[in-house]
């Protein structure tokens, strides 16, 4: 199971690089009016977000591999924190999607949001890995 749980951690941390990053992009779209510069950044941007959701499934499949077997979970009232962690890491899911419908109004040119947006946009992910590290380490449940 240390395996398994070594390439989780090794997953989910290669998905945040792409979560902290793609949306760091967006803002400098949002910002940019040189057409030659919005094609490099939207080149990136597309292929940060396919890295990034291939990244994704290994990191899911690992961590649900650990759930079902119940790795670190524990038994009793004090396993809770692993439901709440479940709950995150489907707002994760969503957040990447989300990145993905935002790419998809750059790439068609209707993106209407300021670059301030995006700043605020950044830091939800990092939110959510602050929340899920105390939930892990923790167990706060």
């Amino acid at each position: 199971m240390l395996w398994v749980k070594a390439f989780h951690i090794v997953f989910v941390a290669s998905w945040f690089a792409g979560l902290f990053y793609l949306p760091r992009i967006f803002v400098n779209l949002a910002m940019e009016n040189d057409a030659t510069a919005r094609q490099r950044l939207l080149l990136m941007a597309r292929k940060l977000y396919r890295f990034m959701t291939l990244l994704a499934a290994p990191a899911l499949g690992f961590g649900l591999w650990l759930w079902l077997v119940g790795y670190g979970v524990g038994q009793g009232p004090g396993s809770r924190w692993i439901y709440l962690k479940a709950l995150l890491v489907l707002l994760l899911i969503g957040y990447n999607h989300a990145c993905g419908s935002l790419l998809k109004k750059f790439e068609m040119g209707t993106n209407r949001r300021s670059h301030v947006f995006y700043r605020w946009f950044n830091e939800v992910p990092v939110l959510i890995l602050v929340a899920v590290v105390i939930l892990v380490v923790v167990k706060p449940f």
